[in-house]
């Protein structure tokens, strides 16, 4: 409260930090690397890009935590901005699977003669629906009550509950990758093989990618929650995990229904 009365405002004037410069060109080499090796260059310079962007990830995201717990900067003021950038990131990530969703309806509704004009092309043996992908949609949904018990119990100020059913979300969002790696090395058709494989693969393959960063997301937040960083009215750092988890969870079941279920009939 003395430091707000210093500094006559509610706000945050953040320091100035060499990790967003460090951010830009860690992912220009990832970007850079990755490109050079999909034209038969090493795997060394994407892998150098890689490592410089975790370890920029880190770095910085244990700065915003510092200010948050134990420099308390993150006023109710400053609470409202976090919000409103993680709702504005979210809506980015949806405008992201739109167009991956446009591209599988655009296929499927309007087959060209070069795939037969059938959707699935002739000779696609998909995915039975209510085998595996339902498995895992009953794994995901479980997981998104367990993070809502999680969050609820923090609001109580019951750290041991919400320990418990962290850890339940953790792992059961491990046990959703665990089985989409097994559906994947059990498919019957390839990623570059016709327009099914491609937008099959690109869909699901980018929604597990979203799956480990949320993974690794609340991983960090169980962390913190062992530290005691979260209290029942401040505690944005686990909302943004669970809102980004919630998101996850949506998500697949238009990717359940359209790609698994609809797209298999």
């Amino acid at each position: 409260m003395a430091d707000t009365h210093a500094k006559g405002h509610s706000y945050h004037l953040v320091d100035p930090s060499p990790w967003p410069v460090m951010g830009a060109l860690a992912t220009l080499i990832l970007a850079g690397g990755g490109i050079n090796f999909m034209h038969g260059g090493t795997w060394a310079i994407p892998a150098v890009g890689g490592l410089l962007v975790l370890a920029t990830m880190f770095v910085w995201w244990r700065d915003v935590i510092r200010e948050a717990t134990v420099q308390g900067h993150h006023s109710p003021v400053v609470q409202v901005g976090l919000r409103y950038g993680m709702v504005l990131f979210i809506a980015s990530e949806v405008m992201f699977f739109v167009a991956w969703f446009w591209v599988y309806f655009n296929a499927a509704l309007f087959p060209t003669p070069a795939v037969g004009g059938i959707w699935p092309p002739e000779g696609i043996q998909t995915f039975e629906a209510w085998d595996l992908p339902f498995l895992n949609t009953l794994i995901l949904l479980t997981s998104g009550t367990t993070v809502t018990w999680c969050h609820h119990a923090i609001r109580e100020g019951n750290r041991g509950q919400a320990i418990i059913a962290l850890w339940l979300t953790v792992i059961l969002g491990a046990c959703f990758t665990g089985v989409q790696a097994y559906e994947y090395g059990h498919a019957a058709f390839g990623f570059r093989e016709g327009i099914y494989g491609s937008t099959f693969f690109m869909a699901t393959g980018f929604h597990g990618f979203h799956v480990l960063i949320g993974t690794a997301f609340l991983s960090v937040c169980l962390w913190r929650l062992y530290q005691g960083h979260f209290k029942p009215d401040h505690h944005f750092g686990f909302e943004a995990a669970a809102w980004y988890w919630h998101f996850v969870d949506v998500v697949w079941l238009f990717l359940f229904v359209c790609i698994y279920w609809w797209g298999s009939a």
